[in-house]
């Protein structure tokens, strides 16, 4: 072979390497920096920039554990079996809304603990592995309803139900459980998730499906307001997105993520979401703004009514399809941020926090602040009469 011949193939050889690198890099998930470096090693270093991607990137096929296609296979079980506990039948306890499974989360919950034919008491760990057996289960026979394209992803602390490649699922996982140290971090003596249950995030194809899903436990009555991603806390808590590119659900991850770790103290929505927005920003960065300070602090001071500000205090502005559904998410970030920079009160001021007045009696008691004051101040509204938590006039709306 002629040296230009033999140059020619190197070239064509080179190229196919970079190219498949390059689409390796793309699929993998990666962000930021790290994708770029390697995506810029492909074709700055010939061969060894291709050796890197291969060494640094987990094989995007395969029968590894936890990967997203490995279980494509696996049928959604008919029943459980644990050690010291009678077998549970799952089939018995399925049930369907709009062709979307759930699971009888109380019989669940009674046979793990060992409520249900179990031989004795049994440690956390074992219960929740039981939890997480079940809660598998209903994944799979939920896969089985949503379609072909859905696959189960069971990582070390989650499982992730979703469209994603294999890769991008890797890196979805990876991500929950960093997120999951962080917020305990960041929230240390507030977050907590119970050991060894792991998170639950579905990633739905696209809104219509993500809709129909939540309207489950939000009735499908009305309007929603719109949303990328939601909480959910009814029997088996767990948190839904609508798919998107990795870089778009890390937000939304992070905020419901925060919400799952405060959902054992029953928080008062504004505190909740104040939290969550708030814990958001910490991991993720501010989103760009619809509005300058200066356009929301006049919003602001057309929406609030006393009227209006009972809603807020209930929760329920924080489902309006108008301007008061951004107003409330921000009210409660300002509000929040306020209260939060003295952070060993405010810590004992959110664990002392009740739903039921909207977190009055603790604000007075732990941090000398009525909260209705303290909202008129930071809106530079003197005449705030009325806008203190009233739980009289909410009715069962805020329950």
């Amino acid at each position: 072979m002629s040296p230009e011949l033999f140059a020619l193939a190197l070239v064509v050889v080179l190229l196919a390497i970079n190219v498949q690198a390059t689409r390796r890099v793309a699929r993998s998930g990666e962000q930021g920096l790290r994708k770029v470096m390697l995506m810029g090693g492909v074709w700055v270093l010939p061969f060894l920039g291709a050796w890197l991607v291969k060494t640094h990137l987990p094989s995007a096929s395969g029968s590894a554990v936890g990967d997203a296609r490995a279980g494509e296979a696996e049928p959604a079980p008919s029943s459980l079996e644990a050690p010291g506990l009678a077998r549970f039948d799952v089939m018995a306890h399925l049930q369907n809304s709009d062709d979307l499974p759930q699971l009888d989360w109380p019989a669940l919950d009674a046979w793990a603990h060992g409520g249900t034919g179990a031989t004795g008491d049994h440690a956390p760990e074992v219960a929740a592995e039981a939890l997480n057996q079940g809660r598998r289960a209903w994944l799979l026979h939920l896969r089985n309803a949503l379609g072909t394209e859905m696959h189960l992803y069971d990582g070390a602390d989650c499982f992730i139900l979703s469209p994603l490649e294999s890769s991008v699922a890797r890196a979805t996982a990876r991500y929950v459980s960093t997120t999951r140290q962080r917020i305990d971090r960041l929230l240390n003596g507030m977050a907590h998730f119970p050991v060894a249950e792991k998170s639950i995030l579905l990633v739905l194809p696209d809104e219509d499906i993500y809709y129909r899903y939540v309207a489950q436990f939000y009735g499908e009555d009305g309007e929603f307001a719109r949303s990328g991603g939601m909480f959910i806390h009814f029997g088996c808590p767990h948190f839904v997105v609508v798919a998107a590119d990795l870089a778009a659900i890390e937000p939304v991850i992070a905020h419901e993520m925060t919400h799952n770790a405060l959902v054992h103290l029953r928080l008062p929505t504004w505190l909740d979401e104040g939290l969550a927005v708030n814990t958001e920003r910490r991991l993720k960065g501010t989103p760009p703004a619809q509005h300058t300070p200066a356009q929301l602090h006049y919003l602001h001071q057309r929406f609030w009514t006393p009227e209006r500000m009972q809603e807020f205090w209930a929760g329920t502005s924080f489902h309006r399809t108008d301007d008061g559904n951004l107003l409330s998410y921000e009210l409660a970030r300002i509000l929040v941020d306020h209260m939060a920079r003295d952070w060993a009160a405010f810590t004992a001021f959110v664990t002392a926090a009740k739903r039921s007045d909207a977190g009055a009696q603790a604000a007075e008691e732990v941090l000398s602040v009525d909260l209705g004051r303290s909202v008129g101040t930071l809106l530079d509204i003197d005449d705030n009469n009325g806008w203190a938590p009233d739980p009289a006039r909410w009715g069962n709306a805020a329950f």
